[in-house]
């Protein structure tokens, strides 16, 4: 059980705080409710771009990890298709040090056509060596364009293409932070042992005075229902042919999300699960396979992802991955097995737990999809889950619709 407070402030920053008495250590979390797909379909890239010039200083901070660094602190980023999320962690007493690099770059960012062309170069060249430069690091640009045809899930956080992040303007940069780095569109989380009308009263000093701004009120569209199934084969230079499967499957606020979870895992979680127990050790079909969910606050993708063994064709990899399926839809999973997969999942929210850090960023990202108190309640959710519910999810996301084939094949 994670015990927080919630207050908004008047400028509509929301702010999330929870007492650890176990350690000095302060984590702080800013989660923006922006991801790539706010993103213009001509100007890919731009949510993890911007990610970047978040470090490269703000009007009264010119370089952002100095004054940190100096004061013990770390700190990171990370950029998915749904938010852009900033965090770092402090020794307590210098926390003010946190809320005036946080606050000072929420104000306002040291922009410059500079800086945005050495950002571009640095970004730019991330997406060729690990999205162009490696065996299946392509994968991604090919499956979400595949799997969605309307949906800005369409294209990944990198962006589709490293031109999109060349043509990117310094008054296009300045226009994206002015809509969408503002009080009203942020959620801050503080964790650690903390006194909570004194970070009452630091949050309101250094955030309360940063202009409102507006809540991401974007609107996207829907992924149409896919009746057929469709398939993309290239060849590459890889070392064994693959297979990527993916169906489409429930947002992040269905309760049908825990279900498919654990069919996920089901399948791959561990050398005991079925995909690796059947089709890697016993048949020889595949030499590694995964299964895994996106999990994205819309519809994700249900993904399976193999690589074959040089001997086997992808028709009969392709058909053994589909017995396995088969099997999952018609008939229950036992309650042993099914009970190891949520055993695992407890053991590992669990731990996730422990840290101040992961207890920020779970509490934001909860409240992002809608209620903080979200992180009391995903083991009991997942531990609702019957043997039918598994069964039911497996029908509805592989047999009710049509799926998504990437197959790479040798060159």
């Amino acid at each position: 059980m994670i015990k927080f407070e919630r207050f908004v402030l008047k400028n509509g920053l929301t702010v999330i705080t929870h007492n650890d008495d176990y350690t000095s250590i302060v984590a702080l979390n800013i989660l923006y409710k922006v991801g790539s797909r706010d993103e213009n379909p001509e100007k890919t890239g731009f949510a993890h771009l911007f990610e970047h010039l978040m470090f490269e200083g703000s009007i009264n901070v010119p370089i952002y990890d100095e004054p940190l660094e100096k004061a013990g602190g770390e700190n990171n980023a990370f950029t998915n298709n749904d938010i852009t999320n900033y965090y770092l962690t402090i020794p307590l007493q210098n926390i003010e040090t946190a809320f005036y690099l946080e606050s000072d770059r929420m104000l306002g960012l040291n922009f410059s056509e500079k800086k945005l062309e050495v950002q571009k170069n640095v970004v730019s060249e991330e997406f060729r060596q690990r999205y162009l430069n490696q065996p299946y690091g392509d994968a991604w640009l090919l499956l979400r364009p595949l799997a969605y045809k309307i949906h800005p899930y369409r294209w990944p956080t990198i962006g589709m293409d490293i031109i999109h992040i060349n043509s990117i303007t310094l008054g296009e940069v300045k226009q994206f932070f002015n809509k969408y780095y503002n009080p009203s569109n942020a959620i801050l989380t503080i964790t650690g042992k903390i006194d909570i009308d004194k970070i009452f009263l630091l949050v309101d000093k250094w955030f309360g005075e940063i202009p409102k701004g507006e809540s991401n009120q974007n609107k996207y569209p829907q992924e149409p229902f896919q009746t057929s199934s469709r398939e993309l084969i290239v060849k590459r230079k890889v070392p064994h042919k693959m297979i990527y499967k993916a169906w489409h499957m429930y947002p992040r606020s269905d309760k049908r999300f825990y279900s498919a979870d654990l069919l996920s895992d089901i399948l791959s979680t561990g050398n005991s699960a079925r995909l690796y127990e059947e089709l890697v050790k016993k048949q020889k079909i595949f030499t590694k396979i995964d299964a895994f969910i996106t999990g994205e606050a819309d519809k994700g993708l249900f993904v399976i992802s193999g690589m074959i063994n040089d001997d086997i064709n992808f028709e009969k990899a392709e058909a053994a991955i589909m017995n396995e399926i088969n099997k999952l839809c018609n008939d229950n999973v036992s309650d042993r097995e099914l009970k190891k997969v949520k055993n695992r999942i407890e053991t590992v929210n669990t731990f996730m737990n422990i840290t101040v850090l992961n207890k920020a960023m779970s509490l934001a990202y909860a409240e992002f999809l809608g209620n903080a108190s979200l992180v009391n309640e995903e083991i009991e959710n997942y531990f609702r889950v019957t043997p039918e519910d598994i069964k039911n999810a497996a029908i509805d996301i592989f047999m009710s619709q049509g799926s998504n084939t990437l197959y790479y094949d040798k060159i």
